[in-house]
């Protein structure tokens, strides 16, 4: 997360970090182990909170800085949507890793666990999304924020939307919703799940999924592999929904041309959080 002016407030210091297993860690190569050590060497005693992302699956941590979750999404106002190429939370329906990737985020995170039909699973000709790290593909997983902050901004491009001069420490949350990339016109249309408008005063995202089960809430922060190695100071409420939805994937390919987010491409995933010291206990 990027942001032109920072300021944080004071967070009260825990315990020691346990070290994490050669058996967690023993599918991965010497890069993402070296940045997990990396990130306990540079997170010990230091005082920060929970992290993100998880496995929603898991609900024990023994971070113990607290603070209280974030208002309904509904009480919020949307002030981002972002994507990310793999998702970033593991479980639910998308509990199988991807892979180390390039170590910087890009072909990594966890996918689909289900199989698509040979119709959904068409070739799609033409690039989606392209970026100097590839592009879309059918079959891919993604996971979308839905970003939103108590701020009074209206939505924008990149998280600096979420903030303003006016509260320079606002409530963050992220409804998180994992879609599956589909050759399939009967599948969703990314640009019906992104439309917003105001509600009740509110900048609200109208079609988030209903159907995609109850989401996992918990306290953490703000993602991306640029915290790979060093812990996000950045208090985040999460709602991560268990069950994949499905999507058109002309319907990203038109999205990525041309939104109100100014996103044009997949953003890369941080590796998941593993390390029970950085991780909330989820009641």
């Amino acid at each position: 997360m990027q942001t032109k002016k920072l300021f944080i407030t004071p967070i009260l210091v825990f315990g020691l970090f346990t070290s994490i297993s050669a058996s967690e860690d023993s599918n991965h190569d010497v890069n993402i182990t070296a940045q997990r050590i990396a990130l306990e060497k540079n997170t010990n005693k230091k005082g920060f909170g929970p992290q993100s992302p998880r496995d929603i699956d898991s609900t024990s941590g023994e971070n113990d800085i607290y603070f209280s979750l974030a208002p309904s999404s509904k009480m919020m106002n949307l002030c981002n949507i972002h994507f990310h190429k793999g998702a970033e939370h593991k479980g639910g329906e998308f509990s199988a890793y991807i892979g180390d990737g390039d170590g910087h985020g890009y072909g990594s995170g966890y996918k689909y666990t289900g199989t698509l039909s040979s119709d959904e699973n068409k070739p799609f000709k033409g690039e989606v999304c392209p970026s100097k790290h590839g592009s879309l593909n059918v079959g891919d997983t993604i996971e979308v924020h839905y970003v939103y902050s108590t701020n009074q901004i209206k939505p924008g491009a990149t998280l600096n939307s979420c903030l303003n001069d006016s509260t320079l420490n606002p409530q963050l949350r992220v409804e998180a919703q994992v879609y599956v990339l589909v050759n399939d016109e009967k599948a969703g249309d990314f640009n019906k799940l992104t439309k917003h408008k105001v509600v009740n005063g509110k900048h609200q995202a109208i079609n988030i999924p209903t159907n995609t089960g109850k989401g996992v809430t918990y306290t953490g922060s703000t993602t991306g592999p640029k915290y790979n190695e060093k812990a996000s100071p950045f208090k985040v409420t999460w709602s991560v929904r268990p069950k994949i939805a499905k999507v058109d994937i002309k319907t990203i390919k038109k999205w990525c041309e041309k939104n109100d987010f100014k996103e044009d491409h997949a953003h890369a995933v941080r590796n998941l959080i593993i390390n029970p010291k950085l991780l909330s206990n989820i009641e």
